[in-house]
């Protein structure tokens, strides 16, 4: 029988177990990024990082770093994630030991999302950064990043003009999808032999989809 004194009161908010759970994985793991999920939830609690952090989003990433891992290896001095929103992914591939990866930079247009993305990668110090910009106005050879990704091509209109602005040469990581029923996807693809087409790239390493439960995500690792 659970004793009273350890069932949680009717009137406790959410937040505050959400942090308590989250702050002891983070204990019994040793993982940066989860004690950062700990942190976001005290600091940010109006923030949506269970959607960022939910099971399919996740799966998502884990398939993005592993193929990344396997086709273009692990060395990489800078990563610049564009359309990073709370900068889950670069957190996971800079706690993945497989990785040897000087710095990362979250970039996205939404400016309130800069902060909840300092705050889940701060316990990455100075290898972590956030930053507020649109990618269409970004100069890239200012980047100076030798991996681009953009795992949110479904929102870009010209998918081949958008990558007309980075440096030829540039290893990118590509994700659209088939779900062309979400209002804010205004560039779906309807098959990865389509999403290669759209994107020309000059080289291709990597192409592959992942079944998901209402759509299909697509994927490319390569070079422009």
């Amino acid at each position: 029988m659970t004793h009273a004194s350890h069932s949680p009161r009717p009137d406790t908010d959410w937040h505050e177990n959400a942090y308590d759970l989250v702050r002891g994985l983070a204990a019994y793991s040793g993982s940066v990024l989860v004690d950062g999920l700990a942190r976001v939830i005290a600091k940010h609690p109006e923030a949506n990082i269970a959607n960022a952090f939910n099971y399919k989003q996740v799966g998502c990433k884990l398939w993005a770093r592993d193929k990344l891992f396997e086709s273009a290896g692990p060395s990489y001095r800078k990563v610049a994630v564009l359309g990073g929103w709370y900068g889950v992914l670069p957190a996971m591939l800079l706690e993945d030991p497989r990785f040897n990866i000087g710095a990362t930079v979250s970039y996205d247009i939404d400016p309130a999302v800069e902060e909840v993305a300092r705050t889940l990668g701060s316990g990455f110090g100075e290898r972590f950064r956030a930053v507020t910009a649109d990618m269409y106005t970004l100069d890239y050879r200012n980047v100076a990043a030798d991996l681009i990704v953009n795992t949110s091509c479904e929102h870009i209109a010209d998918l081949p003009g958008w990558l007309g602005f980075l440096p030829s040469g540039t290893r990118v990581l590509l994700q659209s999808n088939d779900y062309f029923s979400e209002p804010t996807h205004i560039n779906c693809v309807s098959s990865l032999d389509q999403f290669r087409a759209q994107a020309g790239l000059a080289r291709t390493d990597f192409a592959g989809a992942l079944p998901m439960k209402k759509y299909t995500r697509f994927m490319l690792i390569g070079t422009i």
